[in-house]
């Protein structure tokens, strides 16, 4: 294996149904993507390349081979190292209102005990800019990196809004980038990936029982530890994005916003509506 045998990647955004593109082009016999995001050109890059093709081993029989890695459009550097290792590889990016995809960020972190419950801290501009949340969504920003080093025609931009209206049609349409039969027998997958409803330890409690966690973790499959589990887990009640918060953060994405429409050529007026998050 070699890494001019990787065929593509799916390089973000966080929070925009990315493992549903992975899990759904994974039914594909063809097409081999490791499980983990491995982040090799964005946060690993000094394991080399061996410990990267590794994951891929054993699957040169595939017709295509690729990964997901979100933090690839978030790391500026990631660019370039793909353009230098991987300069034919396809690239997919698959966006979402940038604030929606902030708030469900900071859901996904909370519900994982490692931001607390003042909102406004992560996602107001006055306090946040510069942070996970609201950096992750200058996709115009991001995508400049990619289309200052590749061709506009290795480069994939999906919208999440357009999965939510039609996934067959947004798989098709990715299929069809990479070169394979878009009307297949594949069906995207009906259950949402990483649902912020599903129960969960509270955070507080995570958080007292973190120092244990090693020590459970050869357990974590035991029926008696998943009962456990199920006994103190429950639905979280998450900070809610107001009004006022969804204005300030719209109003800050705004630029990005226009300037990203017309570098992809879509219409991206609903982003800029102060419209209420999706649960």
């Amino acid at each position: 294996m070699e890494m001019r045998d990787i065929d593509f990647l799916i390089i973000g955004a966080t929070k925009s149904a990315t493992t549903w593109l992975q899990q759904s082009l994974q039914q594909d016999p063809g097409i081999f993507m490791p499980d983990p995001e491995l982040h090799y050109f964005s946060r690993y890059y000094e394991r080399g390349d061996e410990w990267y093709l590794e994951h891929f081993a054993g699957q040169e029989h595939r017709r295509l081979r690729g990964e997901k890695s979100n933090s690839y459009m978030d790391v500026p550097e990631a660019a370039e190292r793909i353009k230098e290792k991987l300069p034919e590889a396809r690239l997919i990016a698959q966006l979402r209102n940038p604030v929606d995809r902030a708030y469900s960020d900071y859901c996904m972190l909370y519900r994982r005990a490692e931001v607390g419950r003042d909102i406004a801290q992560y996602l107001d501009p006055r306090q946040g800019a510069g942070g996970r949340f609201l950096n992750g969504g200058l996709y115009y920003q991001q995508l400049q990196g990619y289309l200052d080093r590749f061709p506009a025609e290795q480069i994939l931009v999906l919208l999440y809004e357009d999965l939510k209206i039609d996934a067959r049609a947004q798989l098709a349409r990715v299929r069809g980038f990479l070169g394979l039969e878009a009307d297949v027998p594949l069906k995207p997958l009906a259950k949402k990936v990483k649902d912020k409803s599903e129960p969960v330890v509270n955070p507080t409690l995570r958080r007292l029982l973190r120092p244990l966690k090693p020590v459970a973790a050869p357990f974590r499959q035991n029926t008696g530890f998943k009962k456990l589990r199920s006994l103190i887990a429950g639905e979280l009640q998450y900070a809610p994005l107001s009004h006022d918060l969804r204005a300030r953060m719209t109003d800050y994405f705004a630029p990005e916003t226009e300037k990203l429409g017309a570098l992809v050529g879509r219409d991206l007026t609903d982003w800029l509506r102060n419209r209420s998050p999706e649960k």
